[in-house]
Parts: structure tokens; C-alpha cells; sequence
């Protein structure tokens, strides 16, 4: 072994430096290659910032600026121009929320147009159709309780408006009950109630006396009992007083409409919500009991052999799902490093009990070093609390970066109208050794990594894993690591692309408290022994070998620097890959048990087919071809069919992420198929350099561009030779 590559060897297995030549690695000076386009996320357009409207008329009130932006309707004749000022306003508030600004749309609006310079009548014209007082939110550590908070607040209006006018409606029949029998009543049938009810400009008319003897004598009297009419008097009064009509959000303190102090849902802390529903529960029941009975008072349905045995015993043990959601739900806010306080003690109590509570656990750091040394953290704590929630089967789960909490609002939104408890673990990526990295970044890298990967869990979409696991927006999920493509230039200014895997080492690599896992390798001492890391990581045998895995970063000036990766993070990173695989199980991706139910089945029609004649007569010339037997599966006629030329154009469709890049290339070159795979409808609607161009971009690396059609196509020495890899 040379003396460069033993030296980095060894610090490989080691992290010693010995002979020299290996150079101290600073997170805040180099970032991994994939990274290298995202310096600058004001620039970009993507899902943040957020627009929080309150109040929304439709949806929940959560909107991208950029699809807001996108949206405005704008003025003819003057369209590109006023387009054009709209991203620079867009781009402009980017760089106020990252400066720490904060407020309205209008705001914000107005802030930005100022420093631009940028009063035009176009814009003027489009600034009354803002969302004005909605709130601007950036992806920031406290982005997600805002995000959450604002979901929950929309939804509980909702509920309250629903039992509102139900209670409203109860009220009124219940009302139109009594009056009835008031009026078949001898007090309701006196001379006096009579003239009361016509209006004293009758009383020379009418002979009131009379009219109420003929009444008294020829008419029904009460339909109702002393008890019956005290029952219906004790509903009203129940449900004319409860006052859960009277929300606070968080620490606002609204004053209702009946002057009742308004009930505080969010909470800081579980000991607190559990308290709160504690002391509230009395009157829950009370007035679920209350409208219960109401809905069969004013079917006419109720009788009191029938119900009282039932209504008697009604308490707290006979709620469930369906009564809690009709009242507001609990929010409880946390933080990580809150859950080993007393006051949270109770957590998983609360879940496992099936109160009406939803609790966000929000983690800003998942590679905190463990206290006890050994395997990284990668969020364990909330990530334990999750699996044990999946666990009880009847809790809904949500598991995302904040980089996504965007993409999963509706499954946040349908986490908070479950009819039962429901945990949110988010990582914010607000982690104060990132460096460089904006906590944007940091957890969409989390994400991508498969440090921290999203899924969700909802027990009321069906009784099976299928229907109710979800891994749905975690990139390339079938794969271990996503891979995208990276693009630099050589020592000879030459573009070079190259697929990279995004591995949980890129994102350990830019935290600072590892550094020491890391040395940066001159360039003059590059050489053939230093391996990729995403092909070491592969590699599940830990027996040592020549190679050294190394991960590309570029630095402040964008040059690529090679840094040498210990043994350490190489394990770690297999075993975030093994956790992956735990995952991919769950979600019915490379499930170890139906694919060994496959390979059984192969084996058994493989055993039978063997067992057939060796030789079949030859078919009559005149004998139609046998028609495809009905039930045969397209495992089957895949395996029979026969291998593509490589001199033709091909796609291995089973292996199709579905990223779109091939179809926006040429749609009519390239389609997809009843499954949303790509496949390649006509090879000739294109040029070979989209053939090619459509194989370097695909992540998965299945498209493969066979041989010219078009012999005199320009450049094909060029395109011939960048065809090769995927020939």
C-alpha cells in the first residue's frame, strides 16, 4: 500500500493522522455537493414562505407565496411586465423574513415594494385582492407550532359553529315542545292567554270567556306529565348554559358573545390539558347526555321505560369517539427536551387512554450526541414515541421535517379532525450546529437522508397496514438513498455530471460537532483508492478493504474538495439504512414476506412447467394461434417476453420512480402507462440527444438510449459517447 493511501486508511479506521497530508475539515467552509446549489434559498421558489389566512372561506388557510403569487389575476396588455415585478417582489419579501422580518401579506408588501422602488399601477391594482391580514411565515424553528396552531383554530371554528347551530337546533324544538303543550293546557287555554295571543285590538271583537270554554271542553288538554315537562325544562337549561361556545386560542382572550370567560384549548404541557379536561369532563357529559336525550325527545321517540335504565348510568366511561367529536379538541405544543419533565410524564398515558387530545412533539436536533455514547441519536426519543403511537393502532401519526409540513397539510389537517388522539413529530432543523445551512435545508436534508423520514399512520383509513401506513413524499422511496445529479467542472473547465446518493453522512457532514469523523484530502494526493461513500455504505460487509469512502463537498468558491469519511459514520449510515428498510417493510416497499411468497410461487411454476413434455407437437400451419390463457399474470408473460436489443431504445418500466424528468424532455417520445411508469411510446418522435439528455437525468437510471435512428444527426460522436453508461 502507498503511503498516501495508508495514511488515509488509517484515518479511516483510526481518525489518526499520521505521515501528514491529510488537512483539517471545517463544516462551515465546505458543504456536500448535492448542497452546493442552495446557497442562496431567497433566490428560489419553493414552498416557503407561508401564507396563514384566518380567514380563509375555503380550505384551511395554508397557501404557498409563490402559489399565491401564481394565482393573481393579472392585468391584460401588461402582463409580462407586471409578471416580471411580482417575482421581484416575491424574491424581496424572501429576503425580509430572512433578515427576521415578520408580519401581514399587506405588510410585507407594501415593506418590499418601498425598498424596490416598485409603485406601479399594475401592482396597485393587484394589492386589493391580498389575503391582508394573513400572517407571512418562514421555515423557521417556530414555523410548525404557527402552522399547527393556525390548522387547529380553523378546524375547531368549525366544530364549534356545527354544535352551535346543532345545540341551536335542539333548543328551538325542544322550545316548540313545551309551547305546544302550553297552549293544550288549561293556562294556555285561559281567557287571558287567549287575549295575549290575539292582541288587545281584538277585545271587542272576540268573546275571550267563551272562546276558552269552548276550548277547555271540545280540546285535547297537556300531552305531557309534570315529570315529562320537567325533563325537557332541565335539557333547555343545559343546554343554554355550557360554555363551550366560548374558545381562546392559545393566549388571546376573546370575549364571547354571552360575556362568559373564553376556555383555553392549547397548552403547553401535557399535566395541564389533562388537568383542564379533567375539570371540564363533568360538563361534557352533562351536555352529550343533554343532547342525546333532546335528539329523542324531538323525534317523539323517547320513553322513559325504554331510555331512563340507560341515561341513568350515562358518565364518563360512556364516551367515545363519536361523542368527543363534537366538542373542541385539546392542542398540546412540545418541544423534545419537554419530554422528560413531570409535566409530560403522562403522554403516553394520554394516548393510549384515547382522550380527545392532539400533541406535536417538535425535535430541533436529532444528532445530538448520546449521553451514553454508542450509535447516533437520529431523533431515538420521538422517534420511540411514534413507533409506540402506531403501536396502540388507534392513534393517528404524522412523522415530517418542517421542510414538508407544507406538502402534508392535508394529512395534518385530517390528523386534527380524527375522531381520537393524534401525535405530530416534526424535526424543524433549527439546530444551532448547521452552520451555514438554514433550518430549511437542514431538514429536508434530514428528510432526504432518511435520517428522518416521513410517514403516516391513520387508523381510520382501513383495518390493514395497506390502507393505513403511509410513506408517500419521502424522495425515491423504493430506493435506499435518493440520487440526483450533481454537475461540476473538471481540472480542465470540462462539465462533468455525476449521480450522487444523498446519504446520511452528507447530512452528518454538516454538523460541526463532527468534524473529527472527517479530513480533507489534498487534491494532489487524490487517487484511485479513494472510493464514493454512497458505494461503501452499500456494502454491508465491515471486513476491512483498500478502498477509503470519501464524499464530495465543495467550498466557498465552489471548487470540489474530497473529504475522507470514518469507519464510524459508514456503520452509522448502514444502520440508518437497515432502519429505512423497517420502514419500506411497513409501507409495502420490498416486503421480505411477499417477496418470498414470489419466489416460492416462481420456484413452484418454474417445478411445474419443467414437469411438461420436454417437446410439444408443432402446431398446423393452418391452426389459429392459441389464445392467451384467461388468469395469466403479467409476472409471467414479463419473464417469457423476450430481451430488448441494445441497439434499441428501452426503458426498464418496473423500475420507474415517476419523476417526470423523461416526459418534459419530449412528451411524445416518452409516456407512461396505467401505473404511472414511463415507458417509451415512439423513439422516433424525438432525437437521439433527448434519448440521451432523458438517460443522464433520470435518477434511477433506467432509461437506456440504444443506437441513432438518424444516422445523420449532428453531434452523434459526442452523444454516442455519453450514451455508453447506459447502453
Amino acid at each position: 500500500m502507498e503511503p498516501q493511501s495508508q495514511a488515509h486508511r488509517v484515518f479511516h479506521l483510526t481518525r489518526k493522522r499520521v505521515n501528514g497530508g491529510l488537512e483539517e475539515f471545517d463544516p462551515l467552509a465546505l458543504r456536500p455537493a448535492l448542497l452546493a446549489g442552495y446557497r442562496n434559498l431567497t433566490r428560489l421558489r419553493y414552498d416557503f414562505p407561508l401564507v396563514l389566512n384566518r380567514n380563509a372561506v375555503n380550505g384551511y388557510g395554508i397557501r404557498s407565496l409563490s402559489g399565491l403569487i401564481d394565482s393573481l389575476d393579472l392585468p391584460d396588455g401588461e402582463r409580462d411586465r407586471t409578471r416580471g415585478q411580482l417575482l421581484r417582489l416575491e424574491e424581496e419579501i424572501r429576503v425580509l423574513l430572512a433578515s427576521g422580518a415578520s408580519g401581514t401579506l399587506a405588510a410585507l408588501w407594501d415593506q418590499a415594494a418601498c425598498r424596490l422602488g416598485l409603485q406601479t399601477a399594475g401592482l396597485a391594482r393587484l394589492r386589493p385582492a391580498l389575503e391582508h391580514d394573513a400572517e407571512v411565515v418562514d421555515c423557521t424553528g417556530a414555523m410548525p407550532v404557527r402552522v399547527l396552531v393556525h390548522a387547529w383554530r380553523q378546524l375547531q371554528a368549525n366544530k364549534v359553529s356545527r354544535l352551535q347551530s346543532a345545540v341551536g337546533r335542539l333548543i328551538h324544538k325542544l322550545g316548540d315542545i313545551l309551547r305546544e303543550d302550553f297552549v293544550r293546557s288549561e293556562a294556555g287555554r285561559s281567557a287571558e292567554s287567549l287575549k295575549a295571543a290575539m292582541g288587545g285590538g281584538h277585545g271587542e271583537v272576540f268573546d275571550f270567556d267563551a272562546l276558552s270554554e269552548l276550548l277547555i271542553r271540545s280540546a285535547p288538554g297537556s300531552a305531557l306529565g309534570k315529570g315529562h315537562r320537567e325533563r325537557i325544562g332541565r335539557l333547555l337549561s343545559v343546554l343554554e348554559s355550557h360554555r363551550l361556545f366560548t374558545l381562546a386560542y392559545g393566549s388571546g382572550t376573546e370575549a364571547a358573545a354571552d360575556g362568559c370567560e373564553p376556555l383555553s384549548f392549547v397548552f403547553d404541557n401535557c399535566a395541564a390539558a389533562v388537568k383542564a379536561y379533567r375539570e371540564r369532563l363533568p360538563r361534557v357529559v352533562e351536555l352529550a347526555k343533554a343532547i342525546a336525550l333532546s335528539e329523542y325527545e324531538v323525534k317523539g321517540e323517547y320513553t322513559a321505560a325504554n331510555y331512563d335504565p340507560f341515561f341513568d348510568e350515562f358518565g364518563e366511561h360512556m364516551l367515545g369517539p363519536k361523542n368527543f367529536e363534537l366538542f373542541p379538541d385539546y392542542l398540546v405544543c412540545l418541544n423534545q427536551q419537554d419530554l422528560n419533565s413531570a409535566d409530560n410524564a403522562v403522554l403516553p398515558e394520554i394516548l393510549a387512554a384515547g382522550l380527545p387530545m392532539k400533541i406535536m412533539v417538535q425535535t430541533d436536533d436529532i444528532l445530538e450526541p448520546s449521553p451514553f455514547g454508542g450509535h447516533l441519536s437520529l431523533g431515538a426519543q420521538c422517534k420511540q414515541l411514534a413507533a409506540m403511537a402506531v403501536g396502540l393502532n388507534d392513534v393517528y401519526v404524522l412523522q415530517a421535517s418542517a421542510s414538508h409540513l407544507y406538502q402534508y397539510r392535508q394529512r395534518l389537517v385530517d390528523g386534527l379532525s380524527y375522531a381520537g388522539p393524534a401525535l405530530f413529530s416534526v424535526f424543524s432543523g433549527e439546530s444551532a450546529q448547521a452552520g451555514f445551512l438554514p433550518p430549511y435545508l437542514v431538514a429536508a436534508a434530514a428528510m432526504e437522508s432518511r435520517a428522518f423520514p416521513a410517514f403516516s399512520y391513520d387508523p381510520s383509513a382501513g383495518t390493514d397496514w395497506a390502507s393505513c401506513f403511509c410513506l408517500e413524499g419521502n424522495p425515491q422511496a423504493d430506493l435506499d438513498w435518493p440520487v440526483h445529479e450533481s454537475h461540476y467542472q473538471d481540472e480542465e473547465h470540462q462539465s462533468v455530471r455525476e449521480r450522487l446518493p444523498m446519504t446520511l453522512v452528507d447530512f452528518v457532514a454538516c454538523d460541526q460537532r463532527y468534524a473529527k469523523c472527517f479530513a480533507r484530502v489534498p487534491r494532489s494526493s487524490w487517487g484511485g483508492h479513494m472510493t464514493p461513500v454512497g458505494e461503501c455504505v452499500a456494502d454491508e460487509v465491515d471486513a476491512p478493504a483498500e478502498d477509503v469512502p470519501t464524499l464530495l463537498m465543495v467550498d466557498d468558491e465552489d471548487r470540489l474538495q474530497k473529504v475522507i469519511v470514518d469507519d464510524e459514520l459508514v456503520r452509522e449510515a448502514r444502520r440508518c439504512a437497515r432502519m429505512w428498510h423497517s420502514l419500506q417493510e411497513l409501507g409495502g416497499i420490498h416486503n421480505s414476506h411477499a417477496e418470498r411468497l414470489l419466489a416460492r410461487e416462481r420456484d413452484a411454476w418454474e417445478a411445474q412447467r419443467n414437469q411438461e413434455p420436454a417437446a410439444a407437437a408443432p402446431a398446423s400451419a393452418d391452426e389459429p394461434p392459441l389464445e392467451p390463457v384467461a388468469g395469466t399474470s403479467a409476472t409471467t408473460v414479463a419473464e417469457t417476453a423476450p430481451e430488448p436489443s441494445a441497439d434499441d431504445a428501452y426503458i426498464e418500466t418496473p423500475r420507474c420512480t415517476t419523476c417526470d424528468e423523461c416526459v418534459q424532455v419530449n412528451g411524445e417520445m416518452f409516456a407512461y402507462d396505467a401505473n404511472k411508469q414511463a415507458y417509451i411510446k415512439d423513439s422516433g418522435a424525438g432525437t437521439y440527444r433527448q434519448l440521451v439528455e432523458a438517460a443522464e437525468s433520470c435518477q434511477v437510471a433506467i432509461i437506456h438510449p440504444g443506437k441513432p435512428c438518424n444516422p445523420d444527426e449532428p453531434g452523434l460522436e459526442e452523444l454516442l459517447e455519453r450514451a455508453k453508461p447506459f447502453l
